[in-house]
């Protein structure tokens, strides 16, 4: 029972920086600024390593024989365990930038907590994932700060996309009861107690940038139990049009 529950743990991860990873990459050659485009290109490439490392270990702890390649193309939308705010469109720079903002600061403190895992692999995952989060949590929380004290359409764009994403935040830290086995055994650490750090790192920044916590309202979650919106099924026929039309191709 045990591995299965790690496996869907780090179906978890590895589902969520893949999507996000696509959603990044959308916007090749459509950024405002070159530079902006190879930055977002490159912390998109990040995010897919991590994925597939995390699909990796996924498919070997599960013990089916699916590798990264066979998790990412051939499973349905409702297998899939993303975090909801990954799927969601990228809308203007202002909104993914508001997205990208939000992960960064709960990947900081999730890979930051499995580094001290009692799994050795998941704990060289997370400590090598989290050299990445930080050039990412740099590039996100300097672009916020530009648009939000920049001019006053930037600033209302931004505060824009974040009322718009910040109903899919509340299950970025919610633990299902089979994941407390991998609490108990030291395997994850209680993510539900990096909700208070994180929510005050976030409120702090926000009046740092003259923006507003949105009212807590009707939140939308789901993606432990493939519970998706309508958004993912149209990303996955993109991402895995490819192999499932030419399935074993490689390069």
């Amino acid at each position: 029972m045990t591995n299965q529950v790690l496996a869907e743990f780090l179906l978890h991860v590895g589902d969520s920086q893949l999507i996000l990873s696509h959603r990044l990459a959308e916007w090749c050659g459509h950024a405002p600024e070159l530079e902006l485009d190879i930055a977002l290109a490159n912390i998109g490439l990040d995010l897919l390593g991590q994925a597939r490392t995390a699909l990796s270990l996924a498919g070997e702890v599960e013990g089916q024989g699916r590798d990264e390649d066979k998790l990412a193309y051939f499973r349905t939308e409702r297998e899939y365990r993303n975090l909801l705010l990954c799927e969601q469109p990228n809308g203007d720079f202002a909104q993914t930038l508001v997205r990208q903002w939000l992960m960064d600061h709960y990947h900081a403190l999730l890979f930051s907590a499995l580094s001290q895992s009692q799994h050795a692999e998941l704990a060289a995952f997370a400590v090598k994932s989290l050299k990445e989060v930080k050039y990412h949590q740099r590039f996100s929380t300097t672009w916020m700060e530009r648009l939000s004290l920049g001019t006053a359409e930037a600033h209302e764009k931004t505060q824009q996309g974040l009322n718009q994403l910040w109903r899919f935040t509340e299950e970025l830290f919610v633990l299902t009861a089979d994941e407390r086995q991998l609490v108990d055994s030291g395997v994850i650490p209680e993510i539900e107690h990096l909700k208070a750090q994180w929510l005050e790192t976030i409120t702090a920044e926000l009046a740092r940038f003259k923006l507003t916590l949105p009212e807590l309202g009707a939140y939308r979650s789901g993606a432990k139990q493939g519970l998706h919106t309508e958004h993912l099924g149209f990303v996955l026929a993109e991402l895995q049009y490819m192999q499932r039309s030419y399935s074993n191709m490689n390069w």
